[in-house]
This record gives structure tokens, C-alpha cells and sequence, in this order.
């Protein structure tokens, strides 16, 4: 049998990383640069494009070089990336700016004017989300107001990673979850016009939407010779990073769901049927008709390394081992020290530690941290099932999941097994896969269930489960009692 490597990459807010696939083998090579962020002023979040494509030119061939192939060898590619990225080119796809990235957050006057031009526009039920600093038309028409010759001079708004394929060759379009999310377009994939003519600027015409593993062009003869791939090489279209990242760990059944514990905590879970909740954010699985309604709480990890910088970088290991002593509930913390995403949607929450006394240790304090988190997730899985999904079979990712304790927690909490995923390369294998999927490497989108090595199984502990379900009940009337005292607290800081 002729080998078949695929080539999967992924754009991120500090680092590009890409692999090659051997859909017989596995995974076969890795690679990764280090991007930079640029924030030029308060609230803005920048990235150069021409270090995204150095950054490709440069980890191309590295994978070659690993894998011991040639660059013939390698049938297809995809990208993933963050949304909804904003990158505005002229009529040959050149950027005009650096890209603006999904949190930034200058667009703040230009979302209020909007929303009180499209009041009553029910943008919930045509995007499944509403109008914020992810949204694409405040960010265009913060560019029209403050960058007018940038914006005369567009002709084509991309995602990060669709603008990567049309820079490698592919027909100039944009994914389905990066339309959706841009809130330009609604869930039949048509421009929303309310939307459009509301901010009162001229837009060039908008791109065509496309399905994940969708066949959009090969690789040029200037592509070819900048990154060393083949020249011919197909270039198929990838996905959002968040959705290929839990799809490449094996999401593919109704109620499959992963836990990711990064610097913010994400879940999500696999519908077959259409799930709209005001209190989540709903994306298009891969696979076409499924969809992946999900969360993301402002802080998870990021909470853990405020913690450990304020005891000094103490290891979180130790910290673990102290919090292992500790009786579970023993405080009961919110952990709201970025205000909250999903499922409160509140950035003027604080964070509370309650219970403290004399004999309180830091490792009663980490466990409340952790546990947090782990209610924060029920929080969810609450929303899940309120709209009709039982969720099965969680998954667990991310820096986070190192901890066996953090582990122990989210299984007692949520009272379902909880199964690691060993080294999950992340969203660059999902875009391998769809690529896989599009050339016909790889039969069927059922491809990833088990495609990743698989850590332990943590079932929960039943001597902690009656302790925790008080527990939670009390975290959510915590939460409700002290919305009022956060709200002022914000207000004066």
C-alpha cells in the first residue's frame, strides 16, 4: 500500500504547531514556532501574518525531515486556527493589517452603537450567539472609522487559517464555524444583511462558506517554493481550532463530550440534534448535521498560576499533595477572578473564597480551586441536559489534566467516569484528519475514536459524592447571593 501522509496545521494565539499523519501509522512528525502577540494599546490583540507564514515555511521542513519523506509523499493539507480571527486583504490576499484576534476588545463604542441599531434582531437564533468583541461587523467598522484607507482598500475578509489555505493556493473562502461565529452569517450560511447594513460602511463582497474536508485548490508554484510542499499538493479546508481539538480526541457520538483544562476552562459535547441555549456558544461539528454546542469559563488554569505566584511559584505539584490531605467542600470558592464566560455571561463577577478561619491551609485553598472549576463544569453539564443531552463518555485535556487530583475532583463532581487523553496534539491533527477525510486517505470521520493514546479511567469516589452534591448546591446559591456585592466591588475598581 502507497503511504499516505497528511499534513495538518494549526494557528494559534503564541505558537503555530503542525503534524504530519500517517493514516496506517499515527501521528509521524511534530513540529512547532513560536508566534508573537501584539498589543499595541489596551484591550487589542494582534498577530503578524507574514509570521504565520514564516512559521509554516519553516516547520514544513522540519516534518519532512523527521518523517524521513519526501515532500510528494505528503497527499494533502489542512488548517485550523483561531475564531473568529479577522484578516482584511486586498484583491491578491494580501493582508493589509495584522490580523485581529478573537480578544480583542477595542471594538467596545462600535458594539454598543450596533446593538442599538439591530435591537430586535434575534441574532441568538441566526448565529447562535450574540453580538460581542468576537463579533466581525464591530471590528470592520472600527477599521472603516479609524483605518479608512485599510478598509477602502479590502476586497476579502478571512479567518486566520482560511487565509493560510488561500495563501497556499486554495480558492479564497471561509469556513463554516469561523462564518457562524463572525455573526456576518447566520446558520444557512447566507450573509445576514441586517447585520451588514447596520454598521452603514460599504463591505466588499463576503466569501463563500465551506465544509470542513471540502476540496479548495492545490498548492502554487509560489507556495510550493517558499514551504517545500509539493507543488499540486490538495488543499482541503480544516476547521476552528476548539472544534477540531475536541473532535481529534474522538467526539464524534451524540453526548460525547471533552473537558479541556487550559488557562480557560472549554467543554463541549456532540449533538446530533440543533442545540440553541443562550447560555452556551454553538458551533458545527465536522461532521455534517452533528453540532457542538459548548462553554468556556474565564478562568481554569489561569486561576492555578494566579495561585501559585502568589504563594511564591510553589510547585502545583506540591500544592496538590497538600490538597490531597484536605477534606473535600472544606471552603467553597467562585472562581470568577476574570469575571465569567459560560454559562453566567457576566464580566463584572469577582472571585469569593468562603469558609475561612484560623485553621484554614493552602492546601484546603487549592482544593477549593479545584473544585471550583469542577462545579463550574457541572454548571454546564446542568445546561446540557436542561436542553435534552445526556452527556456520556467525558474526556479530560490540557495542561490541567496532569493532575491526578484535578482528575479525581471532575470525576467525583460530575459523577461520571473520566478518561484521559494522553498527548492530544491538539487541533492540527483534527485538520489532518479532515484533509485525510476530503482526499479519500481516510474512510470515514469515525477515524479519530481511539486514534489517540488513552490515559486511565478515574470512576467517582462514592465517599465524596453526597459532600459534593451539597457542595454544588451551595456554590450555585453562593453565586446567586453575591452577584449584587461583585457587581459594586466592579463598578468602583
Amino acid at each position: 500500500m502507497t503511504t499516505s501522509l497528511i499534513l495538518g496545521v494549526d494557528i494559534g494565539s503564541s505558537g503555530l504547531k503542525a503534524v504530519l499523519l500517517d493514516v496506517e501509522k499515527g501521528i509521524v512528525a511534530v513540529s512547532g514556532q513560536a508566534l508573537d502577540l501584539y498589543s499595541d494599546h489596551t484591550g487589542w490583540a494582534e498577530a503578524d501574518t507574514e509570521q504565520w507564514w514564516s512559521a509554516l515555511c519553516t516547520v514544513v521542513p522540519d516534518l519532512i525531515r523527521q518523517a524521513k519523506c519526501s515532500a510528494a509523499e505528503i497527499r494533502a493539507v489542512a488548517v485550523s486556527g483561531m475564531v473568529p480571527a479577522v484578516v482584511i486583504a486586498d484583491a491578491n490576499g494580501k493582508a493589509l493589517r495584522r490580523a485581529m484576534l478573537q480578544n480583542d476588545a477595542r471594538a467596545t463604542a462600535e458594539i454598543k452603537e450596533l446593538s442599538v441599531k439591530l435591537e430586535g434582531v434575534d441574532l441568538l437564533t441566526l448565529t447562535g450567539s450574540q453580538l460581542t468583541q468576537q463579533s466581525v461587523a464591530p471590528t470592520a467598522l472600527w477599521i472603516a472609522k479609524n483605518e479608512s484607507a485599510n478598509w477602502t482598500a479590502t476586497k476579502m475578509i478571512f479567518g486566520s487559517y482560511d487565509w493560510m489555505a488561500a495563501r497556499l493556493g486554495a480558492t479564497p473562502h471561509v469556513e463554516l464555524n469561523w462564518a457562524i461565529e463572525s455573526g456576518l452569517y447566520g446558520f444557512d450560511r447566507s450573509p445576514i444583511e441586517k447585520v451588514i447594513n447596520a454598521t452603514e460602511i460599504s463591505w466588499p463582497p463576503l466569501l463563500q462558506v465551506q465544509q470542513p474536508g471540502s476540496l479548495v485548490g492545490k498548492v502554487s508554484i509560489q507556495a510550493a517554493a517558499d514551504t517545500g510542499l509539493h507543488l499540486g499538493t490538495e488543499i482541503y479546508v480544516g476547521g476552528a481550532d476548539h472544534v477540531l481539538s475536541a473532535y481529534g480526541a474522538g467526539l464524534v457520538n451524540n453526548g460525547d463530550c471533552l473537558v479541556k483544562l487550559g488557562g480557560a476552562g472549554d467543554i463541549l459535547a456532540v449533538s446530533d440534534e440543533f442545540f440553541i441555549d443562550k447560555r452556551l456558544y454553538l458551533d458545527a461539528h465536522p461532521i455534517a448535521g452533528k453540532w457542538l454546542p459548548n462553554g468556556c469559563m474565564a478562568t481554569s488554569g489561569s486561576l492555578l498560576r494566579w495561585e501559585q505566584h502568589l504563594l511564591g511559584d510553589i510547585e502545583l505539584s506540591t500544592l496538590d499533595v497538600e490538597a490531597s490531605e484536605s477534606q473535600p467542600g472544606a471552603l467553597l470558592t467562585l472562581p470568577y477572578f476574570l469575571g465569567e464566560k459560560s454559562p453566567l455571561h457576566d464580566p463584572d463577577l469577582r472571585g469569593v473564597i468562603a469558609g475561612l478561619h484560623l485553621g484554614t491551609t493552602r492546601g484546603d485553598i487549592h482544593r477549593s480551586f479545584l473544585e471550583a472549576i469542577a462545579y463550574g463544569f457541572k454548571q454546564h453539564f446542568q445546561v446540557f441536559e436542561e436542553g435534552g443531552l445526556t452527556i456520556n463518555n467525558p474526556r479530560v485535556t490540557n495542561g490541567g489534566s496532569k493532575s491526578r487530583l484535578w482528575r479525581e475532583i471532575l470525576a467525583d463532581v460530575l459523577g461520571r467516569d473520566l478518561t484521559s487523553i494522553i498527548k492530544h496534539p491538539g487541533a492540527s491533527f483534527g485538520a489532518a484528519v479532515c484533509a485525510g477525510i476530503g482526499s479519500g486517505a481516510i474512510a470515514d470521520w469515525s477515524y479519530v475514536k481511539g486514534a489517540l493514546e488513552q490515559g486511565e479511567v478515574i470512576s467517582p469516589n462514592p465517599n465524596n459524592r453526597e459532600r459534593y452534591l451539597d457542595r454544588y448546591e451551595a456554590f450555585i446559591e453562593l453565586q446567586g447571593s453575591t452577584r449584587e456585592i461583585s457587581h459594586k466591588l466592579a463598578r468602583v475598581n
